[in-house]
């Protein structure tokens, strides 16, 4: 199983952290990014394949405390943040300049 953080752009976000096995994280991230945004999910899968997926991982929310690690970062809204992350990939983000934030 890999921990998904979830990033909503809603005043109440409280950033709850999912297991996903790893066939449900690869539609989610493939080749090898840990960082996506549910618009590029959807337009890149089968919407019944990613709902069936979804559904279960919902159902799978992991308290932050009990989590080892954070595979990936899921982003719903926050279309702004997409210019810092171009090559999906967290250790990789920038900023708009192009230079690294880390």
């Amino acid at each position: 199983m890999k921990n998904i953080q979830v990033i909503d752009g809603a005043v109440n976000s409280v950033y709850d952290i999912f297991a996903a096995t790893d066939d449900e994280f690869s539609l989610i991230f493939p080749d090898g990014h840990d960082v996506a945004f549910i618009d590029e999910v959807y337009s890149r899968g089968d919407p019944a394949t990613l709902e069936s997926a979804f559904t279960a991982i919902w159902s799978r929310r992991i308290p932050k405390r009990e989590a080892n690690g954070i595979h990936g970062l899921l982003f719903f809204g926050l279309e702004e943040k997409k210019v810092y992350y171009p090559t999906h990939k967290d250790e990789e983000a920038v900023n708009p300049d192009g230079s690294r934030l880390r």
